[in-house]
């Protein structure tokens, strides 16, 4: 009896271990169940209001130098003096380097003694000339004709005129002086405009060529910004146009404008890019030739338009595109006529009126 009672319990507890297995299972199924259901999204709109659309163009550039001189000697000699280093800030006018002028001085002073001479001759010669004239003045009266006191007529005449030759004479001495102190002048270079110097190519007591360059000089205090973009949005850009410029470490912005765009543009073998300026409306201080600098374009701009967000808008072509009209808790494909395509925001011209609502992104 007591065999039986225990095979009984036996069984009992096997089922009842069955039982919660079974349980247990079934909450797992459901669960999985309930995790691989998926909540329907809700349909997301925006409204149709009125606005500004824009689109900018992007690239990286470069700061340069508004105005950049290569600075020579006009003459050749040996380097007496260098008042500067690169990185230098200078004047307009400031002495920066000087030759040995000695020779050039000396020419100066034969020169100015060279015209001093001819002067003297010129003096001479004009004074002559009044004495020939009243001589022959005198003899074209009839007294003097009758007594014979004039020279015998036809007294060899050499044709020459020695009051013009002087003149020449001092014209060439003149022009002597003139060329030996622009000479001497030359063996001292003056900044002709102020900025930075950007490099200095020789040393005292190097010999130097007339017209090559010894120093290079750059106008720092009106600077630019050297931009190359791709030929996709190239095509968009135009003298003229407002720019905003971030400087590489700064999170500062500053207000720019295009002033030049190259006609053609250059090939690295994979895009072609072509070359844009932009000038600083207000350049900042302290910027540094060759800084990396974050380049926007405002290529396009429409003010007061009625618009709507640019994922709402698909199958865009010939001026119309798609929307889809959100109305009654449906929602509805509708063609309407595109304007600015923007980068935020489209432009739409006709289809859609201010307040209606449409899918945002579908």
């Amino acid at each position: 009896m007591s065999d039986e009672s225990g095979r009984k319990a036996k069984i009992r507890w096997i089922g009842g271990l069955l039982v919660v297995a079974g349980a247990v299972a079934a909450g797992i199924i459901l669960a999985v169940q309930q995790e691989e259901t998926v909540t329907p999204a809700a349909t997301v709109v925006a409204v149709a209001d009125r606005g500004t659309v824009t689109v900018d163009v992007a690239t990286t550039g470069t700061v340069e130098p508004a105005t950049t001189r290569s600075l020579t000697f006009p003459v050749a000699g040996t380097v007496e003096s260098v008042s500067v280093r690169a990185g230098n800030k200078v004047g307009k006018g400031q002495s920066l380097a000087a030759l040995d002028d000695t020779e050039a001085a000396d020419d100066v002073t034969d020169a100015e003694a060279a015209l001093a001479e001819a002067q003297s001759r010129l003096t001479e010669a004009r004074t002559v000339s009044v004495r020939t004239t009243a001589s022959a003045t005198a003899c074209a009266r009839p007294v003097a004709a009758a007594t014979g006191a004039c020279a015998t007529k036809g007294y060899p005449d050499t044709g020459s005129d020695p009051v013009l030759t002087a003149e020449q004479q001092v014209y060439e001495a003149e022009r002597r002086v003139e060329e030996a102190e622009k000479a001497l002048g030359g063996t001292t270079l003056v900044a002709p405009i102020a900025g930075t110097v950007v490099a200095v190519e020789g040393s005292v007591g190097d010999q130097v060529d007339s017209g090559s360059t010894f120093i290079t000089l750059a106008d720092t205090y009106t600077m630019q910004v050297r931009a190359d973009f791709p030929e996709a949005d190239a095509g968009a850009l135009a003298t003229g146009q407002s720019a905003t410029v971030t400087l590489a470490d700064s999170d500062d912005t500053y207000d720019a404008e295009v002033v030049q765009v190259d006609p053609a543009g250059t090939s690295d073998g994979t895009l072609v890019r072509y070359g844009a300026v932009l000038s600083f409306a207000d350049s900042p201080d302290d910027l540094l030739i060759g800084q990396s600098a974050q380049v926007k374009v405002r290529t396009g701009q429409v003010d007061d338009a009625i618009r709507v967000p640019s994922t709402a808008v698909h199958d865009v072509s010939g001026g119309s595109g798609t929307v889809l009209v959100r109305s009654g808790g449906r929602s509805v494909e509708r063609t309407v006529t595109v304007g600015l395509r923007g980068d935020q925001h489209t432009e739409i011209t006709d289809g859609l009126t201010e307040g209606e609502q449409v899918v945002r992104s579908w």
